[in-house]
């Protein structure tokens, strides 16, 4: 009769296990710093991103309007000016001077004017810059689809635009505190660039800089 034995079994005694009770703990550990790394390396990301890349932006005003709408959300790039100037027609987002209000929320409105430029609103309800009246099919329509007039400040209605300045303008002229009440506006005070609205998602979509090819470039 054949006995069968087990190598490396002795009668009673467990299978030995393949880690301690130690390692698991110092296993349970590491998983634990790997998470709390993760979640810093991506404040940082964030932080990074938010700061020097791209920042979101809820519209909160009606000085846009339909272009942009209250309570859509954009994109605003914050890396490109750096080497990109702000050109006429962009859509900025900007710090409004604090002479003028103790709003802490940033404005948004279109460029005009850039560095060098004269920018006049004339009695036909234009914006003229540099002589040439601009064609603006962005600006807000009224009931009956024309485009509303744009309407100077009560003290002032010619401007000329300070090098390291923009001089902006809502596109719904006849609801937007811009630079025909504060003036041109500091470079300085641009957070960034709009260039994508993303929600709500019926909206998404890439905001277009409209051309002025009458218009010859500014000169400082």
């Amino acid at each position: 009769m054949h006995q069968r034995s087990r190598a490396g079994h002795t009668g009673g005694s467990r299978s030995p296990t393949l880690y301690s009770p130690l390692v698991d703990r110092r296993g349970n550990l590491g998983c634990l710093i790997e998470v709390v790394e993760t979640l810093v390396l991506t404040l940082v990301i964030f932080f990074v991103i938010q700061n020097f890349i791209a920042q979101p932006y809820q519209v909160q005003q009606m000085s846009m309007e339909h272009t942009l709408d209250p309570g859509q959300y954009v994109l605003v790039d914050k890396l490109t000016p750096r080497w990109d100037p702000y050109n006429r027609g962009d859509i900025v987002v900007f710090n409004p001077p604090p002479s003028w209000t103790q709003e802490t929320t940033p404005f948004i409105k279109r460029v005009i004017g850039e560095p060098g430029d004269t920018v006049e609103v004339k009695d036909d309800g234009l914006v003229y810059v540099n002589g040439v009246a601009l064609e603006e099919p962005y600006t807000y329509k009224n009931a009956e689809g024309v485009n509303e007039p744009t309407e100077a400040s009560l003290d002032q209605a010619r401007w000329v635009v300070p090098a390291g300045y923009l001089f902006l303008l809502g596109d719904h002229r006849q609801a937007s505190a811009d630079s025909r009440v504060f003036g041109p506006v500091p470079v300085a005070s641009v957070i960034g660039r709009a260039f994508l609205r993303y929600w709500p998602i019926s909206t998404f979509g890439l905001l277009q800089t409209p051309t002025y090819p009458d218009l010859a470039p500014a000169t400082p």
